[in-house]
């Protein structure tokens, strides 16, 4: 896997500078590119694809604090995490719903899925309507680019509702400027990019040529379809395409929980789709082989006042008391999921390294760790081979090379017993709920009484243990919160942090809206 990585980077170092950039300018700031026909070929079609993947890594919104902000901090299972002089202004925008529409994260957010949508658009211009293309490779970066202008307009449809839909290369400012289209209207576009991409996209990333693990995928199209009707209620739509997925053989649950997070797990048979990072030895002083992202950084252990040791990140994204307090004591996935302060780390087996965990202190400048638990499944930022080899020790670059798993397994299985179990199917719900379950239990079969066997007794009860599998089979992932908003439930349980029913929608951002010269108008409840 690491030589895999190794050449992959390296091709993408190798995109020239004009497209390394063209996915990081922001939406309406845009300048057409001046690539003359005879620049455009199949090589200039797959550096602007490259230029996606790079973007999955590099551009906030993506995977980094922004990402952490919308996906993760405004659920009751996360915080903020870090210090209490870091960062407190996201405590009141989003661990307790007082958005704003004018700020750095939410301005970030937004621009970042439009560069993205920009740079596909760009590519599907290059492809279709410039060349003309039909040859396989280019076939597939077609399905590569409708799948990223999907996944971009996915992510800002479930969080802002209604949103421009700009389907085509933007050649000047002014025609970046449209007003918003209904969310139906931006889902039967995702529909359409899909159906494309799942038509295109390979079986298998090996179709790719070697060095390319972590390339799309038909698995990762479909399983990307049907979050989106998992949104929208379709079940008959989610049962289809998880079934597909299931069907195609590609992929499987990793006997241990803990396994998928560390760094030999990247791109294991439980990954459907991952942001690819990678950091080669001596790093630290050599930009040349840092491909890293500070998404394993921003989350990892962080001490007040610390020398170097476990001053190990940023310290952000950290479980909350009420996500210890709910999960049941004999879920090993508690363990593997929650990096507590002042206790050992639980070894290989609970993903930790046997390191004693400092205690937690407070305030900042103390020497104890900032947090009383961590997110241990980006704790594989503490390996200390890894650390040693690439020259990042402590928080300025340690843990750039984890992957961000975006889409796996777990999810389709989950999704698939939701949809059986609203279709009336709950004894098929029952069985797929218990491969979630006994794979929890450390795989010790029906008879178990650890992360016990549950078995269909009526529609609602099985909801109700979906509803529970999912949040602890996914805590700290960033599902919790549109989850709670798509059951309708988030008024309820978010209620006492102080969401209210208009916080399901984030407002529009208002420099957005001030560059559109109005043409582009806010939420109605903001």
């Amino acid at each position: 896997m690491k030589k895999n990585k190794i050449i992959f980077w390296s091709l993408l170092a190798a995109i020239p500078m004009l497209l390394a950039v063209a996915g990081c300018k922001k939406f309406l700031d845009r300048k057409p590119l001046t690539a003359t026909l005879q620049d455009l070929n199949q090589g200039a079609l797959e550096g602007q694809v490259l230029g996606m993947y790079s973007n999955l890594r590099t551009l906030a919104g993506f995977s980094l604090l922004p990402w952490i902000d919308f996906h993760s901090i405004r659920g009751d299972d996360a915080q903020k995490g870090s210090d209490n002089t870091d960062g407190n202004e996201v405590i009141t925008e989003f661990d307790t719903y007082q958005y704003t529409k004018d700020d750095w994260a939410p301005n970030t957010y937004w621009n970042d899925h439009y560069a993205m949508i920009n740079l596909a658009n760009e590519a599907l211009y290059t492809a279709v309507d410039s060349l003309k293309v039909s040859d396989a490779a280019s076939l597939r970066n077609i399905g590569e680019a409708c799948f990223f202008r999907a996944y971009s307009y996915f992510e800002l449809v479930k969080t802002y509702g209604d949103v421009p839909l700009i389907n085509f290369k933007v050649k000047t400012a002014a025609q970046g400027i449209v007003p918003k289209s209904p969310a139906s209207r931006i889902y039967e576009f995702i529909d359409s990019n899909l159906q494309a991409a799942v038509s295109l996209l390979p079986v298998s990333s090996s179709e790719y040529g070697a060095g390319y693990d972590g390339r799309l995928t038909k698995g990762a199209a479909n399983t990307l379809w049907a979050q989106t009707y998992l949104f929208r209620s379709n079940w008959a739509r989610v049962a289809a395409l998880c079934t597909e997925v299931i069907a195609s053989n590609q992929y499987s649950l990793v006997p241990n929980f803990s396994d998928i997070w560390r760094t030999e797990g990247e791109n294991g048979p439980e990954s459907i789709f991952e942001m690819q990072a990678y950091v080669g030895p001596g790093a630290a002083s050599n930009s040349a082989v840092d491909f890293g992202s500070d998404w394993g950084t921003s989350q990892q252990v962080r001490r007040n006042g610390a020398p170097i040791e476990w001053n190990l990140g940023w310290g952000w994204n950290t479980p909350t008391d009420k996500l210890v307090s709910d999960w049941p004591a004999d879920d090993p996935r508690k363990q593997q999921t929650i990096l507590f302060s002042g206790q050992n780390d639980g070894g290989r087996d609970l993903g930790g390294f046997g390191a004693n965990v400092p205690a937690y202190s407070n305030p900042a400048g103390t020497g104890g760790l900032a947090q009383k638990y961590w997110n241990k499944k980006l704790y594989t930022g503490n390996d200390p081979t890894i650390r040693q080899s690439t020259g990042y020790i402590n928080a300025s670059g340690a843990a750039r090379w984890i992957n961000h798993r975006i889409l796996r397994y777990a999810d389709v299985i989950l999704m698939l017993a939701e949809a059986d179990n609203e279709l009336g199917n709950g004894a098929a719900a029952a069985e797929n709920l218990e491969l979630i379950r006994n794979r929890a239990s450390g795989n010790k079969g029906p008879l178990r009484t650890i992360v016990p066997k549950i078995d269909f007794v009526n529609q609602a009860q099985m909801r109700q243990a979906i509803k529970d599998e999912r949040r602890w089979e996914f805590a700290m992932e960033g599902y919790r919160f549109y989850d709670l908003v798509r059951w309708g439930d988030a008024d309820a349980v978010l209620g006492p942090l102080g969401y209210t029913h208009r916080a399901r929608f984030y407002p529009i951002p208002q420099k957005a809206i001030d560059l559109s010269g109005g043409v582009l108008t806010q939420n109605p409840e903001w």
